[in-house]
């Protein structure tokens, strides 16, 4: 083989593990990512398996955190460069869990979240505008929420901070102070027996974000550590 044709073939590779160490695509079993401050830049940005819109979706994700007490805090963010709050779960103080999908929100009513890990799904369908919101296996009062809405794939998914805008617009008062992990997402409702399986520990080959073969990028401070939930 001739020289160049072997730089090129060098080169290629070199760019090959650049691209693949920039979205770190990785399985993170028995990991989290850890935010250990407030910042406005400390964040990670999630590849999602998306190419169509979304009429149904589930996330189940788990977090360690002690701001309920202190300050809201985004605990999932999906945005379109039209609407940035596509997919919202937030913390909101002396309040609860606020979910939105499309702009409007719901609220699943909760004084504090223990000081414990705790683990969350949420789910919505577009046909009846139904909305689920489990915490630790238990599920809360259905709800109705945008029915007849649809999901759009192009999106910029944030762990850590909340978007104003599309990718960004971060503030401080709203970000993660802990550590979240296990995040997967499905392109349809999780069924309440499912829901328990992904609780306990099972895995449901997730469609759209899948902890075991992740696609991210972290920005600024964050830290991936071992679990500390079973």
């Amino acid at each position: 083989m001739a020289a160049g044709m072997m730089e090129k073939l060098l080169w290629c590779f070199l760019v090959s593990i650049s691209f693949s160490d920039a979205f770190g695509q990785t399985d993170l079993s028995k990991k989290a990512f850890v935010f250990p401050k407030e910042t406005d830049n400390s964040y990670v940005s999630l590849e999602g398996q998306l190419t169509k819109p979304l009429k149904a979706f589930t996330v189940c994700l788990q977090m360690y955190t002690e701001l309920s007490k202190t300050r809201g805090f985004s605990i999932f963010s999906y945005a379109t460069k039209k609407q940035p709050n596509e997919i919202l779960i937030f913390w909101s103080k002396n309040r609860g869990y606020a979910f939105g999908v499309g702009g409007p929100e719901v609220l699943f009513k909760a004084a504090e979240i223990p000081a414990a890990p705790v683990h969350i799904c949420a789910s919505w369908e577009s046909v009846t505008g139904i909305a689920e919101f489990w915490v630790d296996g238990r599920p809360r009062v259905r709800m109705s929420l945008n029915k007849g809405y649809t999901v759009q794939p192009e999106a910029s998914i944030i762990l850590g901070q909340e978007q104003d805008s599309f990718g960004g617009s971060f503030d401080t008062n709203q970000s993660l102070v802990g550590d979240i992990g296990n995040v997967n997402m499905w392109d349809f409702v999780l069924s309440p027996d499912e829901i328990n399986t992904v609780y306990v520990g099972g895995t449901l080959s997730p469609t759209v974000l899948n902890w075991q073969s992740l696609k991210y990028k972290a920005n600024g401070e964050v830290f991936i550590k071992p679990q500390l939930w079973p």
